[in-house]
């Protein structure tokens, strides 16, 4: 089993979105049974909600289910638990490295590492630009990337 976890600043924007993305990725390449997959955020303001409208707006346009998400905070031991969290940016990035006082098992890494010649190095916060298009595009390529990189890591056939 794969543990993948996705990070943000609050767990309604874009990680709830990048979960319910690579989710649907996993189950359409039938690997559903090999990965499990969440999202927190680092902060606790949205604690139990559903993902922002406009992340199931977008989502729901696609046919993407987001069912069952809540929003939840970021746990220590969820460095350990999960084998790769994928931060939304930079600032993401630090406060994990800052939350992670001791050695864990998890590769940390940015969505945007995993895109050659990405666009931007951060996927910009919805929340703020409202332009929920450009993240789910970003969160899309990043997404199929990482899918690609863990694919190629861990299974012989890629499928």
């Amino acid at each position: 089993m794969i543990n993948v976890l996705f990070i943000c600043l609050g767990n309604i924007c874009r990680s709830p979105m990048a979960e319910a993305v690579f989710r649907h990725i996993v189950q359409e390449k039938g690997l559903q049974r090999q990965f499990h997959i969440d999202s927190a955020g680092m902060g606790s303001w949205h604690i139990g909600n559903p993902p922002h409208k406009g992340t199931r707006k977008k989502l729901e346009s696609l046919n993407i289910s987001y069912e069952g998400q809540k929003a939840r905070r970021i746990d220590p031991k969820d460095l350990d638990k999960f084998d790769y969290i994928i931060a939304m940016d930079q600032q993401n990035m630090d406060d994990l490295y800052a939350l992670s006082t001791v050695t864990h098992g998890a590769e940390i890494r940015k969505l945007m590492d995993f895109v050659e010649d990405a666009k931007e190095k951060n996927v910009p916060d919805p929340y703020f630009t409202k332009n929920f298009d450009y993240t789910y595009e970003l969160v899309q390529k990043g997404c199929e990337k990482l899918y690609d990189y863990l694919v190629s890591k861990h299974f012989k056939e890629k499928k």
